[in-house]
């Protein structure tokens, strides 16, 4: 199964996708210093998000579910919980823009500079989600919950090249936004609303959050044997 505008080869591009999150954002939560973000309720019912109204919210998960879709490999980014872990993060001080220095001048820049966009993240979404929407249903006269894999495939292409006006955000801070924050939901912490059941981690052979692996830090080529663990 392809992850769009990345490696064909889902479980090396995850792996790849594993490294570029830093280890604080797979065990913690990425905008939150550490804060352990509850979900659900605890007895089975559908997660309900907070931050996002119901247009954007179906935008949002049709989108994640595209970027990385389920196979015999492992779960999809909806059976994560990606969509819900973004919805999370809406209401931490990282979604606030309060991590960085947020005054003008805004110039474009190599990614290693840091954020440089104008519009905190929850901004950034709340504008570009319903611009993304809005593009597609005049490019195609759909929803673009509507139209089938290949034709959502095929928009989210133009997105990540830029050939897509959304409005006020540009396509490609956009995607590599929605992009960023689905990995780092994928491979992000249970506690923090993604990585349902640790199911990425147990995919890619990650050990969690684990006190103490120390007796197979040198034991090269071996399949580490013991189940992940949360920091829950």
């Amino acid at each position: 199964m392809k992850v769009i505008g990345i490696s064909p080869h889902r479980r090396n591009f995850l792996r790849k996708a594993a490294v570029a999150v830093p280890v604080a954002a797979a065990i913690g939560a990425v905008g939150t210093a550490g804060t352990v973000l509850a979900t659900g309720d605890g007895q089975g019912k559908p997660y309900q998000p907070t931050y996002f109204n119901a247009a954007e919210w179906a935008t949002l998960c049709a989108l994640v579910d595209r970027l990385i879709p389920a196979d015999a490999e492992g779960p999809g980014a909806l059976q994560a919980g990606v969509h819900e872990f973004i919805d999370l993060q809406m209401d931490t001080p990282y979604a606030y823009g309060k991590l960085w220095f947020m005054q003008a001048p805004f110039v474009a820049a190599p990614d290693e500079f840091g954020y440089q966009f104008h519009m905190a993240p929850r901004e950034l979404y709340r504008s570009a989600l319903p611009g993304f929407a809005q593009a597609v249903q005049r490019k195609t006269g759909k929803a673009f919950t509507d139209l089938p894999v290949a034709q959502r495939d095929a928009l989210i292409a133009e997105l990540e090249k830029g050939s897509l006006p959304i409005g006020e955000v540009p396509a490609t801070v956009f995607f590599k936004q929605l992009l960023q924050n689905t990995r780092e939901g994928y491979f992000c912490d249970p506690a923090h609303g993604g990585n349902k059941d640790m199911a990425a981690w147990r995919m890619i052979n990650f050990p969690g959050a684990r006190a103490d692996y120390m007796d197979w830090v040198e034991q090269y080529g071996v399949h580490y044997p013991l189940p992940p663990a949360s920091i829950a």
